[in-house]
């Protein structure tokens, strides 16, 4: 069952999203990656408020994702990809993104920051650094 409402062409937008913020880091970096963004659209909090559809998510400015913003989300959606939505919108979740609302990428060796927009780093994986909000912050992600 999705935790979020979704069309097919939602399913294909959040699998752009997925593979080029971390395709990188491998389909499991993918998947936290999708974690933040489902999140997003549940939380209702914070940067949040009224962001209701992966569309809205995804395109989401100020506060939106830098592959979106930057220009470098413009492959197509992968079968790969596609499958790895799929899988965080029926409601997977992978620690450190279980509940994270924002991810980092610090620069090459650099730690993570133990803070980000005020959130408490959750941990990481590879290359990014994950930040959720506290229960009483956004209960909706917990």
């Amino acid at each position: 069952m999705a935790v979020v409402a979704h069309t097919e062409e939602d399913v294909k937008l959040l699998a752009r999203l997925m593979r080029a913020e971390a395709e990188g880091d491998g389909r499991l970096g993918m998947l936290m990656v999708g974690n933040v963004g489902v999140n997003r659209c549940i939380a209702d909090c914070l940067d949040f408020r009224g962001i209701r559809t992966i569309r809205q998510m995804v395109f989401q400015s100020p506060g939106g994702f830098e592959a979106v913003q930057k220009g470098y989300f413009y492959q197509r959606a992968r079968d790969i990809d596609i499958q790895l939505a799929r899988q965080v919108i029926r409601g997977w979740r992978y620690h450190p993104a279980t509940n994270a609302l924002w991810f980092f990428k610090p620069p090459e060796g650099a730690d993570c920051p133990p803070q980000w927009f005020g959130q408490w780093n959750t941990g990481r994986y590879k290359s990014h650094c994950f930040y959720a909000p506290t229960p009483s912050d956004c209960p909706r992600v917990y």
